[in-house]
């Protein structure tokens, strides 16, 4: 099969076109394919599918081989997939998630892809539906002990849970040791993608984030908005107003209203290549 290396901002996957042929077991493939240094390296696999409801279908793999329900770099991708391998010439798209139907602004340049806004849809904080172990209807700013150590930590889902920790310089932690202790924290049932942010101004963020089933990586982008609606619910952001959002791999734009979260980024393509499955 040919696939499709691209990438929202160092956020990188491996796309198959998936309209008429499906890999058996896409789990598996995601493991075999993620390897940096055995394979072709990535943060995992996304599909591009057939959909009933909607101009395409997105099933996006981990590098672990887990199922996510929503990535929001990996659907900008999509939507430059649908636009310019599929021929669906649209100014807007829709793509099927698991975490339901997506819109997607496309911004063109000749005749290409050049950014892409995306209406994630309404942010969810009851804790009990991110998952995540919190008393109340919001976990704002509230404590949690990890590894003998307390943090402030806000809770919300865009699809998939995220925590996240207001703080100093995200660049300034030991990442790979506190990561997996949020991954696996007992406070979410289905494990979390966790956030740290620094605020660098009103409306200014920087984030360095730890991905469930993919440890660090360069963007997250449901990461991004996460941290964008948590700035907003501590104080920290304006509500309506853009918020720059700073990671690793580049920048990302969110707003964030009363009914939705929008977020604007990069999506391009890296190269192409075959392989065998």
């Amino acid at each position: 099969m040919k696939f499709y290396k691209m990438h929202g901002i160092g956020n990188d996957y491996i796309y198959f076109d998936c309209f008429d042929q499906m890999p058996e077991d896409p789990s598996a493939l995601a493991v075999k394919l993620s390897d940096r240094h055995f394979s072709v390296g990535g943060d995992g696999v996304i599909l591009v599918c057939r959909s009933d409801v909607a101009d395409g279908k997105m099933r996006m793999f981990n590098a672990d081989g887990s199922e996510g329900k929503m990535c929001g770099n990996g659907i900008r991708c999509v939507g430059k997939f649908l636009y310019e391998i599929k021929g669906i010439r649209k100014d807007t798209i829709t793509v099927e998630t698991l975490s339901g139907i997506k819109t997607l602004k496309m911004h063109t340049q000749n005749g290409k892809v050049s950014s892409v806004t995306v209406d994630m849809g309404a942010p969810e904080l009851l804790p009990s539906r991110i998952p995540a172990k919190f008393e109340g209807e919001r976990a704002v700013d509230v404590p949690l002990a990890v590894e003998g150590k307390e943090y402030r930590v806000t809770a919300v889902s865009m699809g998939n849970p995220h925590c996240v920790v207001f703080g100093g310089d995200p660049y300034a932690l030991a990442l790979e040791k506190i990561g997996p202790a949020f991954e696996h924290h007992e406070a979410f049932p289905e494990s979390v993608n966790t956030e740290f942010v620094e605020v660098l101004a009103r409306n200014e963020l920087k984030m360095r984030v730890w991905e469930r089933g993919s440890g660090e990586t360069w963007a997250c982008g449901t990461g991004a908005c996460a941290v964008a609606v948590a700035a907003v619910l501590n104080g920290f952001a304006d509500m309506g107003k853009d918020i720059l959002v700073h990671l690793r791999g580049g920048d990302l734009t969110i707003v964030y209203t009363e009914e939705t979260v929008f977020m604007t980024g990069p999506a391009e393509f890296s190269f192409t290549g075959d392989t065998e499955i």
